[in-house]
């Protein structure tokens, strides 16, 4: 029978996670263009020298010139690859196949979504709010009072849209933006994350294993952002019972958090990763002695669990 001392036991008084109330996204608020470790942030890069480190500045200089030369930016194709005609009760409108592949290898997670003429709009209204200068040479393909459903309209439609997409993403700013992510991404993730809230978990995992790979794609060069996405997944699988599924899931979550101790997921994941340790005999300790670490520097009033943090993700 497992001891109140330990994670796994209902009777366990141990730490429990703190969190603040905070419930936008903080990659948000990092502005248009965010910054975060990666290979073009390099000081900070994952698995490099720390700031203490004793080498010499010759040696550091050698370092990175041999880590560069392993980077390579991901860069993305974008396939307007077809398009169907919707008719709704008090509507009808065309939705665009969107696939995009990473280049350079073979990609087997490329993503296929779905947009139609409305969302392409409002991304191009949303940007020119921001980035005006930077766009102003693209063209975007204009509205038509007749002729909307024609096959020869949708074909140029779909060609006009597969390079605009292709222009903005080669504009370094723009493809990092989030209204450009969000295009991409965020109707897929509300849909998952409503599933979540729902309890459709099955459901729920069936489009974050579709969405998660194009968003981290989009975010190599702040792996942060994807961290909500991945609780929400260790989430569904925890209480579907694949504590496997869900350790691997937050495995990946620390990894993009880069023990980055004041990001409100960090405590929350650490304490439900710790009782995960725990049910599946790996060890918890280390896990165990984070979480207090992280407690002790940065004490909050306020506790969530991951799930209550994850829900509260997505709402608009």
């Amino acid at each position: 029978m497992a001891s109140p001392k330990h994670p796994g036991s209902p009777g366990w008084t141990g730490p429990i996670a703190k969190c603040t109330a905070g419930t936008k996204q903080e990659a948000s608020a990092a502005g248009r263009d965010l910054p975060c470790p990666g290979p073009e942030g390099h000081l900070d890069a994952p698995g490099g020298p720390s700031p203490n480190s004793s080498m010499t500045t010759r040696e550091l200089q050698e370092y990175w010139r041999k880590e560069k030369r392993g980077w390579r930016r991901v860069k993305l194709l974008f396939e307007v690859a077809s398009a169907r005609i919707e008719e709704r009760k008090v509507s009808k409108f065309v939705m665009y196949q969107i696939v995009i592949i990473q280049t350079g290898s073979f990609d087997s997670n490329k993503a296929v979504l779905e947009r139609r003429y409305s969302d392409f709009e409002m991304l191009q209204k949303s940007l020119l709010k921001t980035f005006r200068e930077e766009i102003e040479d693209i063209v975007f393909p204009k509205k038509h009072l007749m002729g909307n459903f024609s096959e020869e309209m949708i074909s140029e439609r779909k060609l006009a849209f597969q390079e605009y997409l292709s222009l903005l993403y080669a504009i370094r700013c723009v493809r990092r933006s989030r209204e450009f992510i969000d295009f991409l991404t965020r109707p897929e993730l509300r849909e998952a994350f409503g599933c979540l809230r729902g309890g459709q978990y099955s459901r729920a995992l069936d489009i974050l294993v579709r969405v998660v790979p194009l968003q981290e794609k989009l975010t190599a060069h702040c792996p942060v952002m994807v961290v909500p996405a991945l609780c929400a997944m260790l989430v569904c699988h925890r209480d579907l019972e694949r504590p496997a599924e869900a350790f691997a899931a937050g495995e990946r979550a620390l990894q993009c958090l880069q023990a980055r101790e004041g990001h409100r997921y960090y405590a929350p994941l650490l304490d439900a990763m710790l009782r995960l340790a725990y049910a599946l005999g790996k060890d918890f300790v280390s896990l165990q002695e984070k979480l207090q670490e992280s407690q002790l520097r940065k004490p909050s009033p306020w506790g969530f669990t991951l799930k209550e943090l994850t829900v509260r993700e997505y709402l608009y």
